[in-house]
């Protein structure tokens, strides 16, 4: 469903949250063992992401990557389309360019369902929400 680019996206940025709630900050090194990525793509990413605002980094020797109050409440699907844009909300499952109301693919009344309803649950949670169940091991960023 999401892009390889856009799940690390997500993990880095959750991974990101839950590592700086303390007002510490968190280097690509401990970001790439945490979510399980390549370093060198991680990198490539966060380094999109800052251009966005999604996420905030210093450089030196007490620099990282960290969250801010208002990044915190970025939502997944900022994430999501600042990777991979809006076609997941708004494409056709089919990838035609002429799937429209007017003219709909076989799966268009199906898909435009799910695409809603994947907008609004990436859309009502933030990125600050997975603190919680990360701290209380409900859930995890990384296949152990």
């Amino acid at each position: 469903m999401f892009s390889k680019t856009c799940k690390y996206a997500i993990r880095a940025v959750i991974f990101i949250a839950h590592k700086s709630a303390d007002g510490s900050r968190v280097g690509i090194k401990e970001i790439a063992k945490g979510i399980d990525s390549p370093e060198h793509f991680i990198a490539k990413i966060l380094q999109d992401l800052g251009k966005r605002g999604l996420v905030q980094s210093l450089k030196g020797p007490n620099g990282g990557f960290y969250l801010d109050e208002v990044s915190k409440k970025h939502t997944l699907a900022d994430v999501v389309e600042a990777i991979d844009g809006d076609g997941i909300f708004t494409g056709c499952a089919l990838g035609l360019k002429q799937c429209s109301e007017i003219k709909p693919c076989p799966l268009h009344s199906k898909f435009k369902t799910i695409r809603e309803q994947l907008q609004i649950m990436l859309g009502s949670v933030t990125v600050e929400n997975f603190n919680d169940e990360l701290n209380a091991g409900i859930s995890y960023l990384r296949r152990n």
